[in-house]
């Protein structure tokens, strides 16, 4: 409990007794307890710090402490407010998380989860602020909130690291996660840690491999040869999507090799066509639902699966081919692959035999055959003379009678085909020659084939010609082992689940070069066959951490889960994701990955939905001025620039530097320590800058002498003044009475109502709909300014001033949680307080959130307008609200009006300029 003062004895107290009285509080804590002082230093230093503003301190204590109010609000006042609240703030949001009940309706806002590296920086500081706010808001709305947070922590940088240092992976990962979350704490963020997961863990990477048995089982992952992207420094395969437009790896910058080995891939392709669908139930994914469905293309084909033989003879040899047109595979003429197809190159059985036909540039006939397991029917196998095919196609079906191109091969290799399209008089189309499925329309048979092709799982499954199946192998040491056990004798077998996890072994020592680090471990690869009990080998690739953070939002619904993955009654319960907050760079892989694991899901039971995320808010980066020299292109520290003319040079050689604003980066020497920035600025300082500078979609450059830092500074400190004012107002003995107003006074009452019940209403919708948290904060600022302008008399008489001030405070809490708690405090031992809330008691952020009064909406739909001219009042103008932020319906309503033909009329009008923060325009004109 704070210590208060009774009212009448506050004023009797000079500024020595009360630094006497601090002093006392601080000497009794020493002595009852000296580990609580060593608790509660301050930023680092000790309460007896030799520091002077920590010195200054001791003899300064909050209202909420001591219930005496101090009047400025100064650096030390700021340290003192955050060093208070901060802990009180986390056990408040840990005791409301134990006491939600599920009857409540619920809110799940994530913020994508970060790669344990060891420091923070400040996108990191940007997602988990606005994924903060947004939770902080929807829990004073009464909803039951998930916040969690986790890491993602398989990955090559770790085991980079742990090469370039000689250690452990796991313990560079642990002492990092540690490390990243005391920074995490120290920002004031609530998250709900007791859901805690990681994915290096064998109590996660167990249930990942759990579903990669279930893909397995559905015959969705697969291993087979395919030439991929070999990055020479990283020493291991990426995915397609890995690669930069200029053939460089997304993470070591080298140039990306081509190279043939057995992979394994999760057939993604047969999830295309509902995955594509399901976008049209994504109305609030702006933007990133037309990069999804570029990304998958049409799905207007399939794939039909083939069985290869030689000398009619089973090879063992499969291939999928495709076809755009499914309804006319009856026709089949051929097969045909690129050169570059791995049956030409690697360790196919065929190899032999489709070498001797292939001659480049020409299409070639082969011995071998394809015997199509839908249709039954057997055509040869031709090697293309093309280079490539449509989109990253390798294996085509040619049907001669529905292209022209595929008529012209067969006819030059002499190959026959059956008709089976017929064209009517009207020049609808039937089938011919096609089993069960002729005389049926090409739509019709389109529909029918393809469903019964899924049903005979021989394919059928639509897909573009652009889209990949999912490379998930990884040979490195660092990452979740795949569950599979290679046997002579079965082949390929999933390990058993009820075995599973199959846990990472210690390796002697990693290189990073050559093949997978897990050959080296002898003693894990062989083992017991699970389905004959022979010998046998485990896999030794790892997979893809893609695979990791495909279904961790899953996992936060029930973290500590021994059985399963998750409880389907937890995860119907909290899924779909309210609200998923992460970078650009994310919009594409890993939000298709995540939705085609939830499409999964659903189709093997486990949840009841299909789309994992309701609402996306893709947050733009924070970026760093950056320096070049203009002639090597190296980057350069600030220290090395010469500012002192019009453009900067470089210090000493006076050489030539391209200046840039681009992602902050150590190598860059852009970045900036979050710890170092809350230390000079203040967390809730940092938290309005970051929310108040960009909209969230929007890149933020980071420049501390732009007005959106002084900005925040200068607010914090004019709501402080708020409270200030109207406690001064009170000390005075004058009982508040609403009947003392004069009528100039009321109707500045009724524009403070006014402009209260709008901020509610744009703030809320800012928060519930658009997540604009910087219009938001810009509509807060235009209300306290309208109470900053409000006379002595309405401060002390008015509900009205007393009611907007709660409101606002309520409101700036869940982005400037500490500030608000204080501010909230103070206001609440305001004497002879009128507003039933501040009577009420409760921390500001377990206040309910505000609602628009139901007369407000009943009002008028109109706002007056203040009009200046050159900066001088002039009166106002009637104005709807709907169209009171559009600046030239504004002007013409200004202009139409009595007020401006008289003042106007005859005036040469250089410039009208409305204020985004309260009702006012001011007319520039030729004096």
């Amino acid at each position: 409990m704070p210590f208060t003062l009774p009212h009448h004895q506050k004023k009797h107290f000079s500024a020595g007794h009360l630094c006497v009285l601090a002093m006392h509080v601080i000497l009794r804590k020493v002595a009852l307890s000296p580990r609580a002082l060593a608790r509660d230093s301050i930023c680092g230093g000790g309460l007896l710090s030799p520091l002077p503003w920590l010195r200054r301190a001791a003899c300064r204590s909050l209202y909420s402490e001591t219930g005496v109010w101090q009047r400025d609000y100064r650096v030390e006042t700021r340290r003192q407010v955050e060093r208070r609240w901060h802990p009180r703030i986390q056990e408040q949001w840990k005791k409301n998380a134990k006491e939600e009940v599920s009857k409540q309706e619920k809110f799940y806002v994530l913020s994508m989860f970060p790669y344990p590296s060891g420091r923070l920086h400040m996108g990191h500081v940007r997602v988990y602020t606005i994924s903060d706010t947004i939770a902080h808001f929807q829990r004073m709305r009464g909803y039951q909130v998930l916040n969690p947070m986790g890491w993602d922590a398989f990955g090559l940088p770790a085991e980079n690291a742990a090469i370039e240092r000689g250690l452990d992976p796991e313990e560079w990962t642990k002492s990092n996660i540690q490390s990243m979350r005391e920074q995490l704490d120290s920002l004031g963020l609530c998250f709900n840690w007791d859901r805690e997961i990681t994915t290096c863990l064998a109590d996660y990477y167990r249930w990942t491999q759990y579903l990669f048995v279930k893909l397995f089982k559905a015959g969705l992952a697969y291993q087979k040869e395919a030439v991929v992207n070999w990055d020479p420094v990283d020493q291991t395969v990426l995915a397609d999507e890995q690669v930069d437009e200029a053939g460089r790896s997304w993470r070591s910058g080298a140039l990306v090799e081509q190279k043939l080995l057995r992979q394994w891939f999760i057939k993604t392709t047969n999830y295309a066509k509902p995955l594509l669908d399901a976008l049209a139930e994504l109305p609030e994914w702006y933007g990133v639902k037309a990069m999804q469905a570029n990304w998958i293309g049409e799905c207007s084909g399939c794939f039909f699966q083939f069985q290869l033989k030689l000398d009619g003879e089973e090879t063992g040899e499969s291939l999928e081919a495709y076809t755009p047109t499914p309804e006319a595979v009856f026709g089949a003429a051929y097969v045909a692959i690129l050169p570059s197809h791995r049956l030409l190159h690697g360790s196919s059985p065929l190899k032999a035999a489709l070498t001797r036909s292939l001659q480049q540039g020409r299409d070639c006939l082969t011995e071998v055959t394809a015997r199509n397991v839908f249709t039954g029917k057997e055509v040869p196998v031709v090697i293309s003379a093309q280079v490539e095919f449509e989109g990253h196609l390798d294996t085509v079906i040619g049907i001669p009678d529905v292209s022209k191109d595929d008529a012209s091969v067969a006819s030059v290799l002499s190959l026959e085909w059956p008709t089976v399209i017929h064209t009517q008089e009207d020049g609808s189309q039937t089938l011919l020659n096609s089993a069960q499925f002729t005389g049926l329309s090409r739509e019709e048979a389109f529909d029918s084939i393809t469903q019964k092709a899924r049903d005979m799982k021989a394919g059928g499954h639509l897909t573009s010609s652009k889209l990949r199946d999912w490379l998930i192998s990884r040979q490195r040491y660092w990452g979740t082992p795949i569950p599979i056990i290679h046997c002579g004798s079965c082949g390929s077998v999933s390990v058993p689940e009820e075995e599973l996890p199959v846990t990472l072994p210690k390796v002697p020592a990693l290189t990073g070069k050559g093949a997978s680090p897990l050959q080296s471990a002898e003693d894990w690869i062989h083992c017991t066959c699970p389905r004959c009990k022979g010998p046998a080998e485990r896999e030794t690739d790892t997979m893809d951490t893609f695979v990791d953070s495909s279904w961790y939002y899953f996992r936060y619904t029930d973290p500590n889960n021994q059985i399963r993955p998750f409880e389907r009654s937890l995860a119907d319960h909290w899924l779909p994701v309210d609200v998923y907050i992460g970078g650009k760079e994310h919009a594409v892989m890993h939000l298709y990955y995540a939705r085609f694991l939830s499409h999964f899901c659903r189709d093997q039971g486990f949840v009841s939905h299909r789309e994992p995320f309701r609402k996306l808010l893709v947050q733009g980066l924070i970026k760093g001025q950056t320096f070049r020299s203009a002639d090597t292109g190296q980057y350069l520290c600030r220290e090395e620039i010469d500012f002192s003319g019009s453009d900067p040079v470089q210090a000493g050689s006076g050489g030539g530097v391209q200046v840039s604003w681009e992602k902050m980066s150590k190598s860059k020497h852009n970045g900036l320590d979050p710890q170092e920035v809350v230390e000079q600025y203040g967390i809730d300082t940092v938290r309005l800058f970051i929310l108040y500078a960009a909209p969230p979609e929007q890149d933020i450059l980071w420049d501390v002498k732009t007005d959106a830092l002084p900005g925040v500074l200068r607010w914090q400190t004019r709501l402080w003044a708020l409270v200030t004012k109207l406690r001064e107002a009170r000390e005075g003995g004058v009982t508040p009475d609403p009947s003392a107003l004069s009528k100039r006074d009321r109707d500045t009452a009724r524009k403070i109502w006014e402009n209260k019940n709008y901020a509610i209403q744009e703030v809320t919708g800012h928060f519930t709909e658009d997540f604009l948290l910087n219009a938001a904060i810009a509509r807060l600022m235009g209300l306290s300014n309208t109470l900053t302008q409000a006379s002595a008399g309405v401060v002390l008489h008015s509900v009205e001033f007393e009611e907007a001030l709660a409101a606002l405070c309520v409101m700036i809490a869940p982005m400037a949680p500490h500030l608000a708690s204080e501010l909230w405090a103070g206001l609440c031992g305001v004497r002879h307080a009128q507003c039933g809330l501040l009577c009420e008691g409760g921390d500001v952020l377990e206040q309910p959130w505000p609602t628009v009064d139901p007369e407000y909406l009943h009002t008028p739909d109109t706002l007056e307008m203040a009009v200046r001219i050159n900066n001088k009042a002039c009166g106002s103008v009637s104005v709807p609200r709907q169209v009171s932020q559009d600046a030239q319906q504004v002007r013409e309503l200004v202009l139409a009006s009595p007020l401006g033909h008289r003042l106007l009329g005859d005036r040469v009008i250089k410039k009208a300029i409305l204020s985004p923060r309260t009702a006012l325009i001011n007319f520039l004109v030729e004096e």
